[in-house]
């Protein structure tokens, strides 16, 4: 993101195996909600290969939604063993732009994003997040903004 001039800001963060309570407690302390996080899913298509997806880390993915508007009939997610050799990251730090610039696979944002000021995206390493406008990183990786939500 340095290099093509993206404004961020690097956190280092750990909320996973905290209560709630904790989990708030550190999560206020860089003034961010829950919902504020978003994850970085990787999936295979049946035409199209690996894609990425990226969602709030409360919700759930529609796989149907995903193949959808990748030109897929179907899609699955990568078992953790292909993981990191296909996205070059392990499980908990894929990051969108990281996987842009190395892979170049097709990543879809979740709509959720698009008109929020900021979100938290894997920093690419465990316990590494960055803060960054949403808008910024789908005009950088060419991702759009489409409905992969699961609702009830």
């Amino acid at each position: 993101m340095d290099k093509h001039g993206v404004t961020y800001e690097p956190l280092t963060l750990n909320i996973l195996d905290k209560s709630e309570k904790e989990r708030d407690t550190i999560l206020n302390t860089y003034n961010v909600k829950h919902d504020d996080i978003y994850k970085t899913l990787a999936a295979s298509g049946d035409r199209t290969g690996p894609l990425i997806a990226v969602l709030p880390i409360t919700k759930h993915l529609s796989m149907k939604k995903l193949a959808a508007v990748s030109g897929n009939k179907k899609v699955t997610m990568l078992s953790l063993k292909d993981l990191q050799k296909t996205t070059g990251y392990v499980h908990g730090a894929n990051n969108p732009i990281g996987i842009w610039q190395n892979k170049h696979f097709p990543i879809y944002i979740d709509t959720t994003a698009k008109n929020a000021e900021y979100f938290l995206v894997s920093g690419g390493e465990l316990d590494r997040s960055d803060k960054i406008n949403p808008n910024d990183i789908a005009e950088l990786i060419n991702a759009p903004f489409v409905d992969l939500l699961e609702h009830d």
